[in-house]
């Protein structure tokens, strides 16, 4: 047949986030884009002679996962040289894994610890002190980057650097120093991390080779997780076009396994304004293909708009100027039809990039214009309002899940119950997607973004938010994939397992609709798909998985510690259970394996009533 599919699920559990049908038991995928959903026997017409058919044996599978903040451009370029702590449960495991990589490091690199944890993690309840980093690598350098307010630097990376006596500390920043003014090695952001970025820079890069195959590293590792789509925030230190060239060359290759839809963050204070000139006239706003795209600026539009979420700091004050510098960016991105994001923490910056943004709309109308603040953490009920008004959305990041605590100390407990204020956005009708902005604060996996949005705990246990303000996990996954594609302008297009959307889905080793909220952070892709084709596969669809890709160099930490810290993955019996029962939406029946039963939130706040006993497994 001409219609054939290329590739069949059957039997499976899908939980589709399209409302008109939302649970389907098989897809049919043909061209990259889904072309049935629902019963197997149906989906089953769509197969021919070259159709590949995979039984998914009762699996939960969902929509790919699509990070509306992650600086994956930059993370890949620096991904194998990284020692990631996430999920590490102690410090003196991390210390062990710090000291076996200083050893195989060969000289002149560095071993970076570059964000994803907190030292609320650990079963100590602490950071590492310089002490301890100094005795387990004292000749290879070390550089530990702790949220954005602190890094610690080993000896020997204070020489590899220059840091010495004489060195000035940088506006916005402190080097620490002992009794006889020698730097300790303890760099902190008081409150401008640019201290951070640029003590980090100076370290050595990988060769063109490795930087093409860390990247790639990178993405089958957002694969495992189920990301199959992101959102390129920019950062410091990406320079357009210098920095993009490897994924632009990877892209070319037909070797992006995310899709990537990129934003230009500006390089230069007090130059701002030049650089989007320079680019308006380079590239024009939502050009490229369905795998990488042009997004827009931001998130760094100007620099004296930069609230870094320094909680061990108190609350920045904007510069006079922010107003005057903000406005003439704004004013040319508007009337290039340029979409734009914002970098802001607290709600007393929001309100004054809100009076620019309102000014600039009088005189050159945003009529429709897709924009967004990325974090607000802070933001008030009346100032969701002006977003909305102005057609703005919100991307929403898990910051708090790593710094709660230290949000609770300045701020009281109180104060953190709304913090970020998810449930007013939605209730206000923002769009609003979800996302982690790693690498170099949170974690990029997506399941403990998930854990915090759903338990309201942080990574280390304090729960921030009362039962309200936590998202059911079928609203939390929905602004994890539909939600998200709204910011990158695609939201008909991907986000939904639905006919003609784009062919992304993720095969889960856990039930994530049923299982406890601690077992959220377990999770793991057994079987991902972009484009309609499988770029990974583990456990028992292991036989499936593309290549392996080997990791170069070879004392990359990445070839020592796969990912987030784990042992084995580990398949949840929950996970290859059938759905059971007689479904009101397909009028087909399944098999039974496992009797329990799931939340599915208030239909009211929701989808409305499913009239659907796939919920019931």
């Amino acid at each position: 047949m001409t219609d054939q599919a290329s590739l069949i699920l059957t039997h499976g559990c899908f939980h589709t986030v399209d409302r008109d049908r939302p649970i389907a038991e098989a897809v049919a995928i043909r061209d990259g884009k889904f072309a049935a959903v629902g019963a197997t026997q149906e989906v089953m017409a769509f197969a021919g002679k070259k159709t590949q058919i995979i039984d998914l044996k009762g699996h939960v599978a969902i929509p790919g996962l699509n990070d509306s903040h992650l600086h994956l451009i930059r993370g890949g370029l620096n991904y194998n040289l990284e020692l990631r702590w996430e999920g590490v449960p102690s410090l003196a495991d991390a210390l062990r894994m710090l000291k076996e990589q200083a050893q195989r490091t060969p000289h002149p690199q560095w071993v970076r610890v570059v964000g994803g944890w907190s030292e609320f993690q650990f079963a100590e309840r602490r950071m590492p002190t310089l002490e301890e980093i100094n005795e387990v690598a004292p000749e290879t350098p070390v550089f530990v980057l702790h949220l954005y307010d602190r890094a610690l630097l080993n000896q020997a990376a204070l020489r590899a650097i220059g840091y010495g006596k004489d060195t000035p500390s940088p506006a916005g920043g402190e080097i620490a120093r002992d009794a006889r003014g020698n730097p300790t090695g303890l760099l902190l952001a008081k409150p401008n991390a640019m201290i951070l970025y640029a003590a980090l820079a100076r370290g050595p890069k990988l060769p063109l080779e490795a930087q093409i195959n860390s990247t790639r590293v990178f993405m089958r590792e957002l694969n495992r997780l189920g990301i199959t789509s992101i959102i390129d925030a920019g950062g410091g230190f990406q320079n357009y076009p210098e920095d993009y060239q490897i994924i632009e060359q990877l892209h070319h290759d037909g070797l992006l396994t995310v899709r990537i839809a990129y934003n230009l963050f500006t390089q230069h204070p007090g130059q701002e304004l030049e650089d989007f000139q320079r680019w308006t006239d380079m590239i024009s706003p939502d050009t490229g293909s369905d795998f990488y795209r042009q997004n827009g600026a931001g998130e760094m539009l100007v620099f004296s708009a930069a609230d870094f979420e320094d909680f061990l700091q108190p609350r920045p004050e904007l510069p006079e100027n922010m107003e005057a510098e903000l406005e003439r960016v704004i004013r040319h991105l508007v009337a290039y039809r340029w979409s734009f994001r914002l970098h802001a923490t607290y709600n007393e910056s929001i309100s004054r990039m809100l009076d620019v943004f309102e000014k600039v709309n009088r005189d050159v109308p945003f009529a429709g214009l897709r924009w967004m603040f990325d974090h607000a953490e802070t933001i008030t009920p009346h100032n969701i309002e002006r977003v909305k008004a102005l057609g703005g959305g919100i991307a929403a990041q898990h910051r708090m899940a790593f710094q709660g605590e230290y949000f609770v100390e300045r701020y009281g407990k109180d104060a953190a119950k709304q913090t970020p204020p998810i449930t007013r956005m939605l209730e206000a009708g923002v769009p609003v997607g979800l996302g982690t902005d790693a690498t170099r604060v949170a974690s990029y996996n997506p399941w403990t973004a998930l854990y915090w949005l759903v338990s309201g705990r942080t990574v280390g246990g304090l729960t921030l938010y009362d039962e309200g303000q936590r998202l059911n996990r079928d609203i939390a996954l929905e602004l994890w994939t539909a939600g998200s594609a709204w910011f990158s302008g695609e939201q008909h297009k991907k986000g939904r397992v639905k006919v003609g959307q784009l062919a992304d889905l993720v095969v889960l080793s856990k039930d994530y609709f049923s299982i406890r909220e601690e077992e959220i952070k377990d999770i793991e892709s057994v079987l991902t798909i972009v484009d309609g084709k499988i770029v990974y596969a583990a456990a028992g669809f292991s036989s499936l998985a593309p290549p392996p890709l080997p990791i170069i160099p070879e004392w990359s930490p990445v070839n020592h510690v796969r990912g987030h810290y784990r042992n084995a993955l580990i398949v949840s019996p929950s996970a290859t259970h059938h759905c059971r029962g007689s479904c009101a939406v397909h009028g087909h029946r399944h098999d039974l394996a496992r009797k329990s039963t799931i939340e599915v939130g208030d239909p009211k706040a929701f989808w409305g009533a499913l009239g659907c006993s796939c919920f019931v497994f």
